[in-house]
């Protein structure tokens, strides 16, 4: 027994919208023995927009029932059921989510009648509603109300069930079939490609064009990950809707793939993308002299026309440079800004302030120690990353240059010798930016087992 659905709504994702009408035919293959229509208020307004299209206004749900005085009524009409609609998760994922605030649990096989067209009448223009009816002569009354639509997407399964030659909807309702959680426009095939390895994703609107780009340990499981949770939010939505092809690229390693994910979100500007677009050093170390000649370290925010001797991201990256900068070089913590107290820092066991804070020491001669310290953070390392590499017989190289990330690629073994003479020719150049750099860096300071730095006389081979 099917239970057929259409509903109209206040918005495109369950997690911040209401429904403003839902229609539930129950067929049994060959009539409908069942029929559920309502208008429902959803307790918030209706977009203009959203109005014009469907011609259900605010007035009209204002005297409606609510969905909670409903929803015992729809319990009882999907129990044993098969959900079915156009574009089924859409029309799932708002009476799911409203039936649970209502106490209520949906657990229905699902069918989507888009995939099912998709496959069983292949090669038509367009395979959304309005004009899969008009290619297979199906009559459509009062479009874009749930009514309506749902009568047709009826019609329309009925035609499927005739036409299913190849048993597409018996092989979609089985327990491993993926058919019923995968976008409506993406073919099962290209699901079926994905590398259970690391690498970036690609998700292609209808044109082609990247609108999503994630990175993964493992693209396989990452990918159904986004489609096969319950979450209500406009992300899986927007995927939902806007997707209609996926594409991969493996990775030998997952810092590899961290970094290209950043590296495509940058050159590609995807739609769905919002982390990395933006990324920026926001804070900064500066240096200044106070009114007794004694040069300071301050870490602030960036701001135009200042020029800080060293930026990050994160405050805490800072903190740390900080700190390391005052156990080497025996800067005073006050005098940076690390210690707020108000004792003296020559009184503290676990520093080695040598009494700049009290002008116990010359202004002088802290200022040297300050000028080493400012010129260590220029001097940059320049090494190697060495590690897993694609097929097993060959390993992945990420190469940092006078402490700028230069590219990566991949070697055919590892060399005895390593210089980035030897490597550049066979990696491939890609821009930096200061995530990729953070990356590097923290991955490099986590397992140095793997890195190997070269010597002086590289530093300046570029």
């Amino acid at each position: 027994m099917y239970a057929i659905t259409d509903i109209e709504t206040t918005g495109g994702y369950a997690a911040a919208h209401g429904i403003t009408e839902i229609s539930v035919h129950v067929f049994d293959g060959e009539k409908v023995i069942d029929k559920f229509e309502t208008l429902i208020n959803p307790h918030q307004p209706i977009p203009k927009y959203i109005q014009a299209m469907t011609g259900i206004s605010d007035a009209m749900v204002a005297n409606a029932p609510s969905f909670e005085e409903i929803a015992e009524k729809l319990d009882t009409l999907f129990r044993d059921k098969i959900f079915v609609a156009h574009s089924v998760n859409f029309d799932y994922s708002f009476i799911k989510s409203h039936l649970k605030a209502s106490g209520y649990d949906l657990d229905c096989p699902k069918l989507c009648t888009v995939r099912l067209s998709r496959k069983i009448f292949p090669g038509l223009p367009s395979y959304g509603l309005g004009n899969l009816c008009q290619s297979l002569d199906i009559s459509i009354n009062n479009r874009h109300r749930a009514g309506g639509d749902a009568a047709a997407t009826t019609e329309l399964f009925q035609l499927l069930l005739e036409n299913d030659t190849e048993k597409y909807i018996e092989n979609s309702l089985k327990r491993n079939s993926k058919e019923s959680i995968l976008p409506p426009n993406v073919p099962k095939e290209q699901f079926e490609k994905l590398p259970y390895s690391p690498g970036v994703y690609y998700f292609h609107n209808e044109k082609g064009k990247v609108v999503y780009v994630g990175k993964a340990k493992n693209i396989r499981y990452r990918v159904n990950s986004h489609f096969s949770n319950n979450s209500e939010s406009r992300q899986k939505q927007n995927f939902m809707r806007y997707v209609h092809r996926i594409s991969f690229e493996s990775c030998g390693t997952e810092l590899m793939a961290a970094i290209l994910e950043s590296i495509e979100i940058k050159k590609r500007w995807p739609a769905f993308n919002s982390s990395q677009k933006r990324w920026e050093d926001i804070y900064g170390i500066f240096l200044y002299e106070d009114q007794n000649g004694y040069l300071r370290l301050a870490i602030d925010k960036n701001r135009k026309r200042l020029n800080p001797v060293h930026s990050f991201h994160y405050l805490v990256d800072g903190h740390a440079v900080l700190r390391k900068l005052i156990r080497d070089f025996d800067l005073c913590p006050k005098l940076c800004f690390m210690q707020r107290d108000d004792q003296p820092c020559a009184e503290n066991e676990e520093t080695n302030c040598k009494g700049a804070c009290i002008q116990k020491e010359s202004a002088a001669k802290y200022n040297k120690r300050i000028e080493k310290a400012v010129a260590s953070l220029q001097v940059q390392p320049s090494f190697a990353i060495i590690d897993t590499g694609l097929n097993g017989n060959d390993v992945s190289c990420i190469l940092v240059s006078e402490g700028k990330f230069y590219g990566m690629g991949y070697l055919p073994e590892i060399p005895e010798t390593v210089s980035p003479e030897m490597l550049k020719p066979q990696l491939t150049i890609y821009r930096e930016n200061s995530f990729i750099r953070n990356l590097i860096f923290g991955y490099a300071s986590r397992y140095p087992e793997k890195v190997t730095f070269f010597d002086e006389s590289y530093l300046h081979a570029r």
